[in-house]
């Protein structure tokens, strides 16, 4: 019987990632990055990257936009 493989992904790129049955992702993931995320109690989401661009993608996406009204508080760009 063949081995199966884990299909793994870079959640920013999609830059695919196998991962032969038996071997353990931490082998397959070298020099990536990954990130939990608490979603409550004992539910954790893992989102792996393939590099820091990707991973710093992915952040700046989650972050929210800062309001055009509160940048314009600070008077920047006016005489």
């Amino acid at each position: 019987m063949a081995d199966r493989e884990e299909h793994l992904s870079c959640h920013g790129c999609g830059e695919p990632l196998e991962c032969p049955e038996g071997e353990p992702p931490c082998h397959a993931l070298e020099g990536w990055f990954t990130v939990s995320c608490w979603e409550g109690p004992g539910e954790v989401t893992q989102y792996s990257f393939c590099s820091l661009d990707c991973l710093k993608s992915w952040v700046e996406g989650e972050l929210p936009d800062v309001p055009e009204v509160f940048r314009e508080s600070f008077g920047e760009g006016q005489n």
